[in-house]
């Protein structure tokens, strides 16, 4: 059997894992794994993941979760092109350094945003109170600074003159449609530089195509009780 991927599109990491396999030719078999359903949270899945989160991926009889773990398997795996994850020592060291401080900062900001601007209160009914609101986007600014002055500098890609997995994980980050189009990203044009580059990289049908379902997520409808009382926890922890 060839590899397996439990994904959701609506989730960031996924859409890494899922853009990185298809740019390279690496073939897949996709289980589609609905987290605003909590199909994450079933039996079924908890064999393949005990964490019970997405992405998840499955080789035969090994499986593996974090979707940091899963594209650097891929990569050695199938043998990507060496500038997804370089060989030469600094270099691969750049790429590992954004990947350690993205999960924090920039993936956990632009999450925060996005619950709190649009599925609280739209798909969970729930209000967030404004000052936390301003928060959280006063982070997001910080954690964007960073990402143009720490990491991307005055180069091309975040680790160099071509693409690698950490503009792979920042861009599908930024890509909902509360930061792609929000005035942190429109007032920085060398990220909106970087942004057009990653995206030229990658392909404009596949981009197009791994964002579609997250570009559309202002059109969810509200969420039944029993949704909600189940995403109860993971809300609270988004509103402190």
């Amino acid at each position: 059997m060839g590899l397996e991927l439990y994904l959701d599109l609506l989730s960031q990491p996924c859409r890494a894992v899922y853009i990185f396999a298809k740019k390279n030719g690496i073939p897949f078999e996709l289980h589609t794994v609905e987290l605003l359903k909590c199909q994450h949270h079933s039996d079924a899945f908890a064999q393949v993941n005990p964490l019970k989160k997405v992405p998840a991926l499955k080789d035969g009889d090994f499986t593996l979760a974090e979707s940091v773990a899963i594209l650097l398997y891929m990569s050695r795996k199938f043998e990507t092109p060496d500038h997804w994850y370089p060989q030469d020592l600094q270099s691969r060291a750049r790429v590992d350094e954004y990947l350690a401080w993205q999960h924090t900062a920039l993936r956990s900001s632009c999450t925060r945003v996005l619950w709190q601007k649009v599925i609280i209160p739209k798909f969970m009914g729930q209000q967030v109170p404004p000052e936390m609101l301003v928060s959280t986007l006063a982070e997001l600014d910080r954690c964007l600074q960073l990402l143009e002055d720490k990491f991307l500098k005055d180069q091309a890609f975040l680790a160099g003159p071509l693409i690698s997995v950490a503009d792979l994980v920042a861009i599908t980050e930024l890509m909902h449609p509360i930061c792609a189009g929000c005035h942190f990203f429109k007032s920085r044009p060398k990220l909106d530089a970087w942004r057009q580059r990653v995206e030229a990289a990658i392909g404009d049908t596949l981009f197009q195509e791994a964002h579609a379902t997250i570009m559309k997520i202002k059109d969810l409808p509200p969420a039944d009780a029993t949704i909600k009382e189940k995403l109860k926890p993971l809300v609270q922890v988004l509103l402190h």
